[in-house]
């Protein structure tokens, strides 16, 4: 009998060992090591033609840059527009995207409602955790009289879907979820580390010799990380990650990873009972809707990829009953919070060291742009002191060590988005007025290079 080939993998990054190890050198995990039979003795390397005999095998040869041919990619533009601009402008052909996200986020919706929505093109939506009748029915709460050409398959080994596949031809494909899926190749169970790697790969193939855009849906670990090995990020085109808390309505499509367009491009859903709605101007949702001004509270003006959004910056300062003041952000990085508590203290004299103070970007988002830093300090003082700020003003300014205002960039989208939102006053840095032409704005742009200079314009 032929020798049946075994080795050890990390269950935590992917890691592969010829022998157990306790601890993993690539991710630092102690009793990770699980033993796996990565390959029969008797097989080959799979094609994905399984059930076909007549294929040629072609030797790629090297050819000089100048000598290859490029047409521009066709992209497929789907109905659903918040999905053509996070995959860069539509659906690249042969391209291989992997979606994650938390369980009951919305991933298997999402894939559903684009399956149901594209018309005159064969989809086939391939699910190994669900049956039909579950696919059925929610299906008839997406779309009541579906008229497009989807087809489902509740199947879980790859040479049986590749089989369907042949027959049928379609033009995408849909796989839900990829760690239910097990090749006969390998004799390990679905979901491990040998698995994931050897079904993507299988699709990879298909999808590159077809030229067929394959979706994979994916699960996440406790940590926020997609399930399996890290090659699999890496072998795929475009990564997803489907965003958001379950007990709000509203989620965030982000691209983490994508070769046909930009990696900082986000859309907005609103979760219904009739499945997911675009969010066309995230703006409205994330500003609430006040009559009167509170303390606490400014508008800043993000960008997220090319999108400039307003976002609702909430502070609360309050005298600390224990020892030791609490720290919290929700939404924002905790340790730059702390850098802009200690530039107040130090800079601008404010004593917050025996306060608590708690900060919290509205609409359960999260955001990583630095030009928030200035709206975020005004909701700090104003929370601290007591004193609203007008809900027309809104902030756009990065804030330095020593308490500079430094300048962002496209900062003529910020105030283009502030000043068709209705906001009458925009704080800016005196550095990124360098190319601007503030007459043609109708809102008044005040330029301001040091924190102490916004205070005095804010509570004087």
């Amino acid at each position: 009998m032929a020798k049946i080939k075994t080795s050890y993998f990390c269950q935590s990054c992917g890691f592969e060992s010829a022998k157990w190890l306790g601890k993993c050198p690539s991710c630092q995990q102690w009793n990770t090591f699980v033993e796996e039979i990565v390959e029969k003795g008797n097989s080959k390397t799979p094609d994905w033609k399984s059930g076909t005999s007549n294929t040629i095998s072609r030797v790629n040869k090297p050819s000089k840059v100048q000598e290859i041919e490029y047409t521009e990619d066709h992209r497929l533009i789907t109905p659903d527009k918040e999905l053509n601009r996070v995959l860069g402008g539509g659906i690249v052909g042969g391209s291989l995207v992997l979606i994650g996200g938390e369980p009951g986020i919305g991933k298997s919706t999402l894939m559903l409602q684009l399956a149901l929505t594209l018309k005159n093109l064969k989809v086939l939506y391939v699910s190994g955790e669900e049956s039909e009748k579950q696919i059925k029915l929610r299906a008839e709460r997406i779309l009541e009289n579906p008229t497009s050409d989807c087809y489902i398959l509740t199947e879980t080994s790859t040479q049986n879907i590749f089989k369907q596949i042949e027959q049928l031809e379609p033009s995408i494909v849909i796989i839900d979820s990829i760690q239910t899926l097990h090749s006969a190749h390998i004799e390990s169970t679905p979901g491990s580390v040998s698995q994931v790697r050897e079904c993507t790969a299988e699709l990879l193939r298909f999808a590159k010799e077809t030229n067929t855009p394959v979706f994979l849906i994916g699960h996440i670990t406790k940590d926020g990380m997609i399930a399996g090995p890290k090659i699999l990020e890496h072998m795929v085109d475009t990564v997803l990650q489907f965003e958001g808390d379950r007990h709000h309505v509203y989620r965030i499509l982000r691209a983490i990873k994508n070769r046909f367009g930009a990696a900082s491009e986000l859309g907005i859903y609103e979760m219904q009972g009739s499945g997911l709605r675009e969010v066309s101007n995230p703006s409205e949702i994330l500003l609430s809707q006040r009559d009167e001004p509170l303390s606490g509270v400014t508008i800043s003006a993000t960008m997220e990829g090319m999108r400039p959004m307003l976002i609702e910056t909430q502070a609360l300062v309050s005298a600390s009953p224990y020892g030791t003041p609490q720290r919290s952000a929700t939404g924002f990085d905790t340790k730059r919070m702390n850098m802009l508590l200690a530039v107040l203290e130090k800079r601008c004299g404010f004593k917050l060291g025996a306060k608590d103070v708690f900060l919290n970007i509205a609409g359960g988002i999260r955001v990583e742009d630095p030009s928030i830093d200035l709206g975020l300090i005004a909701a700090i003082i104003s929370s601290n002191e007591d004193m609203p700020v007008s809900y027309k003003i809104c902030f756009a300014a990065e804030v330095g060590l020593s308490g500079e205002i430094r300048a962002v960039n496209r900062i003529e989208q910020r105030i283009a988005e502030a000043q068709k939102l209705g906001f009458e006053q925009i704080f800016i840095s005196k550095y990124n007025t360098k190319g601007l032409d503030i007459s043609k704005y109708q809102i008044e742009i005040k330029t301001v290079a040091k924190v102490e200079e916004v205070f005095s314009l804010l509570f004087g």
